[in-house]
């Protein structure tokens, strides 16, 4: 077996330890601890910690998930909020952008006022 299976295989290589922290009132952190195919710390790469949330609005909850630049679960959680503001901002750019976007966007029909190649045009339904 390979380092790196492909397909709905997992990475052996990419392998992380998941344990989740919460206070039940704000979100959670996630400290991923990078292990081995055998389960033991892998000191070759970095504890990642991950910050979830989420945002009440109009459209209702909205879920966030970010990375916090931390070393240890107690930077994780004193980086918390700042992380997530960030994220919040983020996301809100982008849904900003993703607004324009689709605002700015027209469809223009085929010239010839036809539904396309091949259909007929002048709006009447015509059947063989």
């Amino acid at each position: 077996m390979s380092q790196q299976d492909s397909g709905a295989g997992m990475n052996v290589a990419d392998l992380y330890l998941e344990e989740i922290f919460t206070d039940r009132r704000v979100g959670t952190v996630q400290r991923l601890t990078p292990v081995t195919t055998a389960g033991l710390p892998d000191p070759a790469r970095q504890v990642i910690y991950v910050g979830q949330a989420q945002v009440m609005t109009p459209a209702g909850a909205l879920p966030l998930s970010f990375e916090i630049p931390a070393r240890s679960l107690a930077e994780a959680i004193a980086g918390f909020g700042d992380a997530a503001e960030g994220a919040v901002k983020e996301t809100m750019q982008r849904l900003q952008e993703l607004r324009r976007e689709a605002a700015g966007s027209i469809i223009l029909p085929e010239s010839g006022g036809g539904l396309g190649p091949g259909l007929p045009s002048g709006g009447k339904i015509r059947m063989p």
